[in-house]
């Protein structure tokens, strides 16, 4: 027995001098204990978990070189090599964060996004249309968001001191031309496209994607549904409008094709209401879609898109020029639009994307004085007020995108891109002499951008854009850089910079003198913290402008001309955007406040002034409450802007000199618009049809609204520009068969 004592004893010793204790902490990058961590030796069964304060310590009687593994969810699997020979080691082991998409930083400087693949969501498609003062247009509802001006005598997204030209809209990566109702004086046209045919909204303030150019100050960036969750049909009435169109899904669930038509006539409503123009052929509209889906694979899809419109109206106003006397504007207009899209893997890490658009265009406008009996005249001095011009115009735009998975979420991103674009106009004058003239563009570019990871923390975007235009014969190279730094589980902090280029506007051509680009270089830092209730960001800017337009008229047409790019400017602000939909219960809402400093010397400007369409402090309330009880939705807004300048800028044809005078500001812009949605079918079981009663009242209290002045041609008299209405009022049905929006109406933004 004590033999066996002795030999057992012996061989534990043995057991014991031939293993080794590792022990030692595990942190990240930030000296940061780590909890949970998987701990061993590899091949082998020996190993352990670290505590709370990232500690561990097992026994191995493995021997040599061996390989410990250290390994964590989120992290990058460590492995090390140790020597194993009986003497305890104590290890300091560091592990680096794993790049994940559900917890790296997103660069989001300069932009606003929605869309299914970012959870931080601002505008949603149904935020669009339910918001008050938006009247369901896109554009309408992104002048709530920060950035945005309150510009309501014209057409367009006037953003950060640019025009509404420097903004540039695409549809599935493609440009988009005329995407706006042909231009009126003195209203504001509307957008030609539904929100509900876009699941993605991306609107850049500034510092946009290399992918996209041709924008001083800001990129629109929509993306079309793909394919529809089941059939339906829908119609719509209202006072102004009637339509009504299909949606078919194929039983297995990998095509769909739709069309869609739309007649408004506002003849009605403008009967109700004292208009300040006098129609002779009130606005009437006729509109029509179509489109088709195709799946290809798992992640490819073909995508059709096509659209049509024609629109004619005519009124009279009164002659500011000549007291007593009335002007006539006449418009017939067609457009036509065609995006064709094609994404498909190529591969496991190879993505492609193409894209082709068209759109037609034809204008018919005239002109003429009458006196007060409605008979056309000409007098002397005023021989311009008589004209016709037809405006035809073909766009192609054509673009290729491959994207390239690197490591983790690196992404490089390359592609080219062609625009062709051909504009003929036809002047007639008040003697019937015509003048013709075309002009062609094709500018073509290339990119490249990549998004870099370094760690969860921290990332970049980087690229490159270069372009060259055969209309001026000159090219350009723009570098694009973005950083994101995230400081918290919901906050980050983002910079950008980049130079963004615009050829000069057609409108203006030919010049009398060789012309080049416009420039503008973007400086942006943002703050932002989201969560899934609340958005909050806030936003400072400069924006450098160099080698803008300069323009002389030329009396015969009143066309201006222009004759170098000796103009400059600047822009520098901070916006604030806070939405909360959590603090209380059913009630969604958000405010957004931007302040501008901006001055620019270009087109006919003396020197460097605040352009007329520029407020210095802009601001928005938006509220938005379903009460289920009462099975409706009630949704407010509240818009202001402070006064913008307003200038008369006169040209002496016998001096050839300009007269300019800065005339004041106009008053503030002030409007409350609110909106009621009853859904009658809420709490049915198995209804057929799912309707939504609207009622939207815009102005509610009829403040008083000055856009601008306009001033007759010798500067002796001047009259504002303000809305047709003070206040108008929108009642409509609408009604889908096959889908039940219930829950999308309640819940979808709540």
């Amino acid at each position: 027995m004590r033999t066996l004592m002795i030999t057992i004893g012996l061989i534990a010793w043995q057991i014991g001098w031939g293993q080794t204790t590792i022990s030692g902490k595990v942190s990240d990058n930030k000296k940061h204990p780590l909890r949970g961590v998987s701990i061993s030796i590899k091949d082998s069964y020996d190993g352990a978990t670290t505590d709370s304060l990232g500690r561990f310590q097992f026994t191995t009687t493995e021997k040599g070189s061996q390989i410990l593994v250290a390994s964590n969810i989120g992290y990058k699997t460590l492995e090390q090599t140790i020597l194993l020979g009986g003497t305890n080691s104590e290890l300091e082991l560091v592990m680096k964060e794993e790049v994940s998409e559900l917890k790296a930083v997103v660069i989001t400087a300069g932009t606003f996004e929605a869309s299914d693949k970012k959870k931080t969501t601002v505008l949603s498609p149904l935020d669009i249309v339910t918001t008050a003062s938006g009247n369901g247009d896109i554009t309408g509802a992104l002048k709530t968001l920060p950035g945005a001006q309150q510009v309501g005598e014209t057409e367009g997204l006037f953003v950060r001191g640019g025009t509404a030209a420097e903004t540039k809209i695409f549809i599935d990566g493609t440009l988009v031309n005329d995407f706006f109702y042909s231009s009126v004086p003195g209203i504001a046209q509307r957008g030609r496209f539904s929100p509900f045919i876009f699941k993605g909204t991306v609107f850049s303030t500034g510092g946009y994607s290399a992918l996209y150019g041709q924008a001083l100050s800001s990129a629109l960036i929509l993306e079309s549904i793909d394919l529809p969750e089941r059939s339906e049909a829908n119609i719509g009435v209202s006072v102004i409008s009637l339509n009504g169109g299909y949606q078919h899904l194929a039983k297995n669930k990998k095509s769909s094709w739709g069309i869609n038509y739309g007649y408004t006539n506002p003849y009605l409503a403008f009967k109700l209401y004292h208009t300040v123009q006098d129609y002779t052929t009130y606005p009437i509209y006729h509109t029509g879609d179509a489109n088709f889906r195709i799946k290809t694979s798992k992640n490819g899809i073909i995508k059709y898109y096509g659209y049509f419109s024609q629109n004619q109206l005519a009124f009279r106003t009164a002659s500011v020029d000549t007291p007593g006397y009335k002007d006539m504007f006449q418009l017939k207009n067609f457009n036509m639009y065609h995006n064709f899209s094609y994404k498909e893997n190529i591969g496991k890490k190879l993505k492609m994307y193409a894209g082709f658009s068209y759109t037609n265009n034809k204008d018919d406008r005239n002109g003429s004085l009458e006196d007060q009996k409605n008979e056309e005249v000409i007098l002397p001095g005023l021989e311009f007020k008589k004209f016709g011009l037809k405006l035809k115009g073909d766009y192609l735009n054509g673009k290729l995108v491959f994207e390239q998975r690197l490591k983790g979420l690196a992404m490089l991103r390359f592609g080219g891109e062609y625009n062709y674009s051909s504009d003929r106009s036809y002047y007639t004058d008040y003697n019937s002499q015509e003048f013709d003239h075309k002009i062609n563009e094709k500018l073509a570019a290339g990119f490249a951008e990549s998004d870099i990871y370094i760690t969860n923390d921290l990332a970049a975007k980087v690229g490159a854009r270069l372009e060259h235009s055969s209309l001026i014969d000159k090219t350009n190279f723009a570098p694009r850089l973005s950083l994101a730094y995230k400081l918290g589980a919901q906050s980050q902090a983002s910079v950008a910079y980049g130079i963004f280029y615009q050829s000069p506007e057609k409108q203006y051509l030919p010049g009398p003198v060789p012309l080049g680009f416009s420039k503008a270089t973007h400086y942006i830092l943002q703050y932002q913290k989201v969560s899934s209730l609340t958005t909050f960001r806030v936003e400072a800017f400069y924006k450098k402008y160099e080698e803008l337009l300069k323009t002389v008229a030329f009396y015969g047409n009143q066309q201006m001309l222009a004759t170098n790019n000796n103009g400059y400017g600047d822009a520098k602000g901070f916006e604030i955007f806070w939405r909360d939909k959590r603090s209380v219960k059913g009630l969604d809402y958000w405010i957004s406040y931007s302040y501008l400093d901006t001055k620019r010397d270009y087109l006919n400007f003396p020197y460097a002034i605040q352009p007329n369409f520029a407020a210095k402090h802009t601001a928005s309330l938006v509220i938005k409450k379903f009460v289920t009880k009462w099975k409706a939705g009630i949704n407010a807004s509240y818009n202001f802007a402070t006064g913008r300048p307003y200038y008369y800028i006169g040209y002496d044809i016998n001096s050839h000199t300009y007269k300019f005078d800065d005339m004041g500001k106009t008053p503030d812009y002030n409007n409350v618009s609110i909106s009621f949605n009853y859904i009658p079918g809420i709490g049915k079981q198995n209804a057929k049809a799912f309707v939504v009663y609207v009622l939207a009242i815009s102005n509610v209290f009829g403040i008083n609204q000055i856009y601008n002045y306009q001033y007759s041609y010798n500067g002796i008299r001047k009259e504002p520009v303000i809305p047709s209405v003070k206040t108008f009022i929108y009642l409509g049905a609408f009604i889908s068969f096959g889908v039940d929006r219930t829950q999308d109406a309640i819940n979808n933004n709540l």
